[in-house]
């Protein structure tokens, strides 16, 4: 059974990943956001979005959708733009709830702040110019870059402390299947566990490498929601039925269940789930208005 592979960024890895990270482990890729949460005039800016009163322009959209588009290129990747539009201003939309949330909480960056920052790129690039050109490179100016890097660093102070509250122990399974790729192996497997025939005689006959060993599991791991559901309905020592997934046909025995300490992978994954269900519950108390 394939386990979920985590990013726990929620940002694009374009923009100013690479520089905003000194001094600030795991810094989310901002995007250039608007300077203030009310437009300089009287007429609104031509906008992508608005998110509680602050805008995200279509200049800053599409030049961080021309920044996506072009680390995706270099990666070999592609999109529809359809979905490049919709990544990137989801991604958007995120970080600014996120910068929001820490101002809310009396988290403040400094300008001074900002200019020890950009002095440790610089040291980090190995010059002011270097920084320059990279900035330039990347479609910013100096003021938005400014904008940009407060913006990051507001986002990741709000995601590092929602994923601090994430337990490192939880309640979890300990899982071994028996994985075939056809239903008719799945089964005979199944006929020959109602038959009598050990299941971790039937897990290594399929599976000789692990033996279908999964290890230990928190709700919310596994790829698959229906197989998800499937395994934490079981006591210990419980078999489910056969549970299709893409991967193939599982049967599954939970060996133990109990609280156990998260593995590195599982803790992600639950820090990821949490910051999920975080910006879920704020966009639906929030005010954001998209572009028609």
């Amino acid at each position: 059974m394939q386990f979920k592979r985590i990013v726990l960024t929620l940002f694009l890895i374009t923009g100013v990943t690479a520089c905003a990270s000194s001094g600030t482990s795991s810094t989310p890729t901002p995007s250039e956001p608007t300077p203030t949460l009310a437009p300089p005039t009287a007429t609104p800016p031509p906008s992508a979005a608005t998110v509680n009163g602050e805008y995200i322009t279509i200049a800053e959209f599409e030049a961080e959708l021309s920044r996506f588009k072009a680390a995706q290129t270099a990666l070999g990747l592609s999109f529809t733009d359809e979905d490049a539009n919709q990544i990137v201003l989801e991604d958007m939309i995120s970080q600014v709830l996120l910068s929001q949330a820490a101002r809310e909480n009396n988290f403040e960056v400094t300008e001074a702040d900002l200019q020890s920052r950009m002095d440790a790129l610089a040291a980090e690039l190995g010059s002011v110019d270097a920084l320059n050109q990279w900035i330039s490179a990347n479609g910013y100016d100096d003021a938005s870059f400014r904008i940009a890097l407060k913006r990051s660093i507001e986002a990741a102070w709000m995601r590092d402390n929602i994923i601090a509250g994430v337990p490192t122990s939880t309640e979890q399974i300990h899982l071994r299947q028996i994985l075939t790729y056809n239903e008719a192996d799945a089964q005979t497997a199944l006929a020959d566990l109602n038959a009598g025939t050990d299941f971790d005689e039937l897990a290594a006959r399929y599976d000789p490498v692990t033996g279908g060993e999964l290890g230990w599991v928190p709700q919310g791991y596994l790829l698959d929601t229906n197989a998800d559901a499937a395994v934490f309905a079981l006591q210990a020592g419980n078999v489910s039925g056969i549970i299709p997934t893409e991967a193939g046909f599982h049967i599954f025995k939970a060996i133990e269940r109990a609280e156990h300490p998260l593995s590195p992978d599982a803790l992600l994954a639950m820090q990821e789930l949490a910051l999920k269900a975080w910006i879920a519950e704020q966009r639906a108390k929030s005010n954001i208005t998209l572009a028609p």
